[in-house]
């Protein structure tokens, strides 16, 4: 048996990936833009394969996926074997220190740990690109997870997807002020998944068209906003790029709603908190969930943090800084020599994953 595990970390878009041109490569209509966090949210992942695995098995939070559950990673699994030429069975297994499937962006971090741990245990030699093109095909936004600091995946034209891939465009050291103040509304899985509602959104909203030609110059808009570390235009950008994306979800057949009473309060909070600091000091985005993600500067962490408290309904905040990627472990592995899955859990209050 051969292991490896590996730590990622989400990335939240401030230019956001919707709708794919190819649903089996992962391919997107349009190219994207995101900040990986730190370690303050993370994915610790171990896959090992081996010659006597009779089939894939994968864990996820403690619990062993039903079969159903199981397909995303087994397609992730076979792109994996393709690119190692083998056909040995896997068993992975990862945590995630933040809520699964609430809009925190689990899924491209599970899926760049996985990339990045297959690379390790099978010596793939892979580089960055071919990293992202990896973990591209188990989550598109996972491309971008593999990399730190400030990301593109660009969309690409070709149909294989060999040009469809993420680099970065400047390290987590560039803006070290950045900060990421996450407002945790809701825990809960949320009710139309992303891949869903992604496919409901083509088929059905007549904005979305537009929402494409609108894109491209948004993305130049916001890359020389964070190379020029003008936060003032690059909030007022990403809110109306989050306001955008929502536009349309909600221009869908029947609507999606991702964004619930307390989101909207939040919306205005920051309005107001940016009118009073005569300048945008503060910028909302919103993925696929009601979770805020509050974009700032370290120096407004304090007040946007007693402002957010005000709000009934926010759960708890977490504060992110811009992160530099994955991270191959050496100890810490979640699966055993003899192959049987060590007994393992997130604990909350120290921010770390407790392997017994």
């Amino acid at each position: 048996m051969r292991l490896a595990t590996v730590e990622a970390t989400p990335n939240i878009a401030v230019v956001k990936y919707w709708g794919k041109r190819d649903e089996e490569l992962m391919l997107p209509n349009n190219g994207s833009l995101s900040f990986t966090m730190d370690e303050t949210l993370k994915t610790r992942t171990t896959l090992a394969f081996s010659p006597e695995f009779k089939e894939d098995e994968a864990w996820i939070n403690g619990e062993k996926l039903d079969e159903k559950a199981l397909k995303k990673v087994i397609k992730a699994l076979d792109a994996v074997r393709e690119a190692a030429g083998t056909s040995e069975k896997a068993k992975l297994v990862s945590i995630n220190g933040f809520p699964t499937a609430a809009g925190m962006a689990s899924s491209a971090s599970g899926m760049a740990a996985l990339a990045c741990a297959a690379n390790e245990v099978l010596g793939l030699g892979l580089d960055s690109k071919g990293l992202s093109i990896l973990a591209r095909r188990g989550s598109g936004s996972a491309c971008r997870s593999v990399l730190g600091g400030f990301v593109e995946w660009r969309r690409g034209e070709k149909e294989d997807g060999s040009d469809s891939y993420a680099i970065q465009v400047t390290d987590e050291n560039h803006w070290p002020e950045i900060r990421n103040v996450i407002a945790v509304v809701d825990h809960g899985e949320k009710k139309v998944s992303s891949r869903a509602g992604m496919k409901q959104t083509i088929e059905t909203s007549p904005l979305y068209s537009a929402r494409q030609q609108y894109l491209p110059k948004v993305i130049e808009d916001v890359k020389a906003a964070v190379l020029a570390k003008d936060f003032n235009k690059f909030g007022e950008l990403v809110m109306r790029e989050s306001n955008d994306l929502h536009s349309v979800m909600l221009d869908t057949w029947p609507p999606i709603l991702y964004l619930n009473d307390v989101s909207k309060e939040i919306i205005y909070a920051v309005h107001e908190y940016n009118e009073n600091a005569g300048k945008i000091v503060a910028a909302y985005t919103f993925d696929a969930g009601p979770n805020a993600h509050v974009y700032t500067t370290e120096d407004q962490v304090k007040g946007i943090k007693e402002m957010l408290s005000k709000i009934k309904g926010i759960q708890k905040t977490v504060v992110c800084k811009v992160g530099a990627g994955p991270k191959k472990l050496s100890d810490g592995h979640l699966i055993a020599e003899d192959g049987s899955v060590k007994k393992h859990h997130y604990d909350a209050e120290k921010n770390g994953i407790v392997v017994e």
